[in-house]
């Protein structure tokens, strides 16, 4: 079979999915229909809002489908009446049930943010960078009914590097997720896909992530802090309180050395950042957002409502 004759339905809700649909038009992969979750309501307005995905397809001219239940007889019926293929899911957001994940002749496919067996889940972007991982990547997968267990196809490594948050370094495997898809359409076409089995013994969990996950201990190193806020960072961000009042820290910077200071510490406030003592070693935050107020960088902040030192964070 030709590569841009392959019949291919795509699967995917928000930015991070993006890429992967780009690439595929891109590259003339044939893709008959777009699959994504129901407009949503944002913003103070409440209004409603369609996912990043279905902006792309529309512009494209894509058939969008936007089904309240993929579980229903009705819109399995609806897909096989397409005659796919194959289909291609990034970040739909909701688990697939198994006729529709076999329904197609090449079975579905999916573009997942870590290398598996590791980071299994909702959330493998955060976790890498909380888990301070020096590297991650994005893996090809065959779905099957479980949570990320399906035979791998293609995997791809990449560095995380020391400034990398959760925003940027998903923004970079959006990108990755898109090239490797391609590639691996093309030995799919060429009878080249080779799948192997995952190592179910090695696979670790990266759980959906709350507020509750962002709440800073400043008993914990300086180390483990950062990858804390760098991993929450833009949602749900990390957080701490200072005389009863949230404050969420941003751009952390580790600084080594011994430190007097007890635990959670305001040790400096300066144009640099905000100096904050932990069980080991410091913390320079250089951006905060103040409970009512916005996100900005310390030396802004400090033009209008300067820090005590020696005041404790909570």
């Amino acid at each position: 079979m030709s590569e841009n004759s392959l019949r291919i339905i795509f699967m995917g809700t928000p930015q991070f999915a993006v890429p992967s649909l780009e690439a595929m038009l891109s590259h003339g992969r044939n893709v008959i229909a777009v699959v994504t979750q129901p407009d949503r309501r944002k913003g103070r307005g409440r209004k409603l809002a369609p996912p990043p995905v279905k902006e792309v397809a529309l512009q494209e001219k894509l058939p969008v489908l936007q089904p309240d239940t993929i579980k229903s007889a009705a819109f399995l019926s609806e897909i096989e009446n397409l005659k796919p293929d194959i289909i291609v899911v990034t970040a739909y957001g909701k688990i697939l049930p198994g006729p529709l994940l076999s329904l197609p002749r090449y079975g579905t496919i999916n573009v997942h943010g870590s290398l598996l067996p590791q980071y299994r889940g909702a959330a493998p972007i955060q976790w890498a960078l909380i888990n301070g991982e020096a590297e991650t990547g994005v893996t090809i997968m065959q779905m099957d009914e479980g949570m990320d267990t399906g035979d791998i196809l293609l995997p791809r490594a990449i560095p995380i590097a020391p400034e990398d948050t959760a925003g940027s370094l998903a923004e970079k495997l959006s990108v990755l997720g898109g090239e490797l898809l391609v590639e691996a359409l093309d030995l799919l076409t060429e009878d080249k896909l080779v799948s192997r089995k995952q190592d179910d013994a090695a696979a670790t969990y990266a759980p959906l992530l709350s507020k509750k996950d962002g709440r800073i201990d400043w008993e914990k190193s300086a180390s483990t802090i950062s990858c804390l806020i760098r991993g929450l960072d833009p949602w749900p961000s990390a957080s701490t309180t200072l005389d009863g009042k949230w404050m969420r820290l941003f751009v952390p910077e580790v600084r080594d050395g011994e430190v007097s200071d007890a635990p959670g510490t305001i040790v400096r406030a300066g144009t640099e950042g905000l100096l904050i003592a932990t069980s080991k070693g410091s913390l320079l935050a250089k951006e905060i957002q103040r409970e009512g107020g916005r996100r900005m960088d310390v030396e802004s902040f400090l033009r209008g409502r300067p820090f005590a030192e020696g005041s404790q964070l909570d």
